[in-house]
């Protein structure tokens, strides 16, 4: 089980960005179009700097559903390997088989 304050500053990190998602990409589109003034380019890449560091979309990292272990996580599953192999062997994850040596 991942520490409680990891798993909580990741979930804080997610609101922020659902929250700022639509700012940010207003801002990046007017710093990525070249046919804007460079003073208003530039003024929104001030704006954009001023956004919280934590509303950036790769500050996330991926962590398991179940225990918050932020490492050997599967994607399609969205969980570790250790819950991984113990769901498999409970028959909960479809088509799954596991093998019993």
């Amino acid at each position: 089980m991942a520490k409680k304050s990891m798993v909580e500053r990741e979930k804080k990190r997610q609101k922020l960005v659902a929250r700022y998602a639509t700012k940010r990409a207003a801002l990046k589109e007017i710093i990525n179009d070249k046919e804007k003034p460079m003073e208003e380019r530039f003024r929104a890449s001030l704006k954009l700097a001023e956004l919280p560091r934590n509303s950036s979309a790769t500050r996330l990292h991926n962590r398991c559903q179940l225990t918050g272990r932020p490492h050997a996580y599967y994607r399609k599953l969205k969980v570790s390997r250790i819950m991984l192999r113990e769901l498999g062997s409970f028959g909960q994850i479809p088509g799954l088989v596991k093998s019993s040596w």
